[in-house]
């Protein structure tokens, strides 16, 4: 696998892995770049180039093995093994997380959904029972937790991050609106709904697909 991959090419491949499941859903076994390229809406030198930038696979004459493909991007994004996850805040954007099918699928299990409300704590979201939120350092102490998702106010995102990377959890989803101060050795992706609209606003504003 090669070492050094750019942002650019690390936000693609998730489409990459998307497509390649579907193709093989059509029992489609071999795809060339110029046809991957058509259907991501790629250029076929775009898609050499991305390929190449972490190991390509193909054989000029002969394009990909989908499955052989899909299964290398699977270990390069790292879905190939099973990730554990936990949810703060059992508002609305927690409850859609938890209650989500598709993260299963790609093996990001949601074990536990703790909150600080007592008038959530007790009430359940699929087959989990929300817990307080006071537990949770207890909690992974005693279960695996890869990457606790934070669906919680501006005011207490950063708090937790603090918290709960003490306690061993070094992957981020955040769901607050703010800009997060990672100590090191943690990650985060940051999912800022009002930002995502803003853009849609500029690109129907600017007739940009």
């Amino acid at each position: 696998m090669a070492g050094y991959i750019s942002e650019a090419v690390i936000k693609r491949l998730p489409a990459y892995y998307r497509h390649l499941k579907e193709l093989e859903k059509e029992g489609v076994l071999q795809i060339s770049s110029q046809e991957l390229g058509q259907r991501m809406r790629l250029t076929a030198s775009q898609i050499r180039q991305d390929i190449n930038s972490f190991g390509g696979i193909g054989r000029q004459g002969y394009g990909y093995s989908v499955a052989g493909l899909r299964e290398h991007i699977g270990r390069t994004l790292g879905v190939d093994r099973q990730h554990h996850l936990i949810i703060i805040g059992a508002g609305n954007i927690g409850r859609a997380v938890a209650l989500s099918d598709s993260f299963a699928k790609n093996n990001f299990v949601t074990d536990a959904v703790f909150d600080d409300d007592p008038q959530k704590i007790g009430v359940c979201i699929g087959e989990m029972q929300v817990q307080d939120v006071r537990l949770a350092k207890r909690y992974i102490q005693e279960h695996p937790v890869d990457i606790a998702v934070l669906a919680v106010p501006v005011d207490g995102a950063q708090r937790l991050v603090e918290e709960l990377f003490a306690c061993g959890v070094r992957g981020f989803w955040n769901f607050a609106p703010v800009d997060l101060k990672l100590p090191d050795g943690a990650c985060a992706v940051n999912v800022h709904l009002d930002e995502g609209l803003e853009v849609l606003s500029y690109r129907m504003l600017n007739h940009q697909p």
